[in-house]
């Protein structure tokens, strides 16, 4: 592997990589969770982490378990360069553990089990059996055992979880998240900064996404040619996906597909989709657990259910069920010219919804460009009112009211947007009586910022957020 391609591929991983390293040279065992969606990166995280450390990594997949235990043995047998160990006749994962720590005489050691969910797919018993192998056979040890899982639901459940027969063993644990979004530019050195937003529109921070994306090429040109064209990665990654998840993959579809084109209430989807409340609650209630859906509230207010808002959290999902899902039939038949026009000339508006996000997400990274201590950060609307992103420091009660604009702005749009700020301020309840108020624009460009900094406000452009 080239030293680009490394760096690009662990481009804003290094505390994860300082993480891990800090628990190998401990002086103890340790037992590490990593989870996070697909192709985030996590199996590429440990492979570097483990080069040139003595180390067992092993992929679980559906096969049966018996056939699962004899590759296992023959990952340790590798470790051990002693092939008398692959002679060994084993019933079971505790006893398999149980030979390999008798064999083990050199020191620390980490044993990598990747997609950890998948066993226990096949037995139900997993995490009791590895409860037992960890009180009994690995806490006292020189083993480093980390367990990698894709299924963020079942990580947290079956692994996190208070309940689960592995709570309270782990002695770390790290939920890897896509990229942040200036991290792009080290992908795409060409690109400018509006450009970059486009990238970030419909793949998100996800780095197997980035990577399927030709830096060398025009933003719309690797659109065409790696999106729209029948049987390129990007093209069939969804249905791959929903394939791979989830039981009922058409009725899922039609949820998104629904959110995808601004269906933000319950009553709106299951209006769109025909589908019966519960069911819908419930196929609501996975794609969140998956990450692909995220449920708002309205900052400042309590959780009320009725108030909630949906929208696809992850960035290739949303455009995939907005421009690739529902052309699918010219797509299939090449017809890419038709599409890539209606593309354009809607994408703009769905990338406002991105940049809402985004400056969401990057808060706490331009912190020190603000008037306020941020603590909190969110969406606010109420009836027909509404607030692109409220910043909030309950400590010091104060907020930070901004209008967010894909576009650039002349200085007499943004004193009219302030104003109009100011008035949906007189709505927002939280802490009115006491809060000191702020309010600001987050736009492409805005015309006149100097000045309009100068009378107190917070003028922020693209430009800010990737300076960090």
């Amino acid at each position: 592997m080239s030293i680009i391609l490394m760096f690009q591929l662990f481009v804003n991983r290094q505390k994860e990589l300082i993480f891990l390293e800090e628990k190998f040279r401990s002086n103890s065992s340790e037992f590490i969770v990593i989870y996070g969606r697909r192709r985030i990166g996590k199996t590429e995280l440990v492979a570097t982490f483990i080069k040139g450390k003595p180390a067992v990594y092993f992929l679980a997949d559906r096969r049966p378990e018996k056939d699962l235990l004899q590759e296992l043995k023959e990952k340790m047998g590798q470790a051990l360069n002693d092939e008398s160990f692959l002679k060994l006749e084993v019933k079971g994962w505790l006893e398999l553990f149980d030979e390999f720590l008798k064999w083990w005489k050199e020191g620390k050691i980490i044993i990598v089990i990747d997609e950890f969910p998948t066993l226990i797919e096949g037995n139900k018993a997993i995490p009791s059996i590895f409860q037992k192998i960890w009180d009994t056979k690995l806490k006292d040890s020189q083993i480093m055992l980390v367990l990698l899982g894709s299924s963020i639901g079942m990580m947290e459940t079956e692994v996190l979880d208070y309940r689960s027969p592995l709570y309270g063993r782990r002695t770390g644990q790290w939920k890897v998240q896509p990229l942040y979004f200036p991290y792009l530019k080290d992908f795409f050195r060409t690109y400018n900064e509006e450009d970059l937003v486009r990238v970030y529109g419909c793949l998100g921070g996800v780095p197997a996404y980035l990577h399927k994306f030709d830096p060398n090429l025009p933003f719309w040109d690797n659109i065409a040619s790696r999106f729209l064209r029948k049987g390129e990665f990007l093209y069939g990654e969804a249905e791959f996906l929903l394939r791979e998840e989830l039981r009922e993959p058409r009725l899922y579809s039609a949820v998104l597909k629904a959110i995808a084109f601004g269906a933000p209430t319950f009553g709106e989807i299951a209006n769109i989709t025909g589908l019966e409340k519960t069911l819908l609650s419930k196929y609501l209630d996975v794609l969140e657990e998956l990450g692909w859906v995220e449920r708002l509230y309205p900052v400042g207010e309590k959780f009320k259910p009725r108030k909630a808002f949906y929208r696809i959290a992850d960035n290739y999902m949303a455009f995939w069920f907005r421009y690739i899902f529902p052309n699918k039939s010219d797509l299939e038949l090449g017809n890419i010219d038709q599409i890539m026009v209606k593309l354009k000339h809607n994408y703009d508006a769905y990338l406002g919804m991105v940049y809402e996000q985004l400056f969401r997400e990057s808060i706490q990274c331009i912190k020190n460009l603000l008037p306020i201590s941020p603590k909190t950060v969110g969406k606010w609307w109420f009836k027909d009112q509404e607030v692109d992103a409220i910043v909030l420091d309950e400590a010091q009660p104060s907020s930070i009211f901004f209008e967010v604009k894909w576009s650039n702005i002349r200085k007499n749009e943004a004193e009219r947007i302030i104003q109009d700020l100011k008035q949906k301020a007189q709505i927002f309840k939280w802490k009115k009586e006491e809060r000191k108020e702020f309010f600001g624009l987050f736009a492409k460009k805005v015309e006149g910022r100097e000045e309009l900094s100068s009378e107190g406000y917070t003028i922020l452009e693209l430009k800010d957020i990737l300076r960090i």
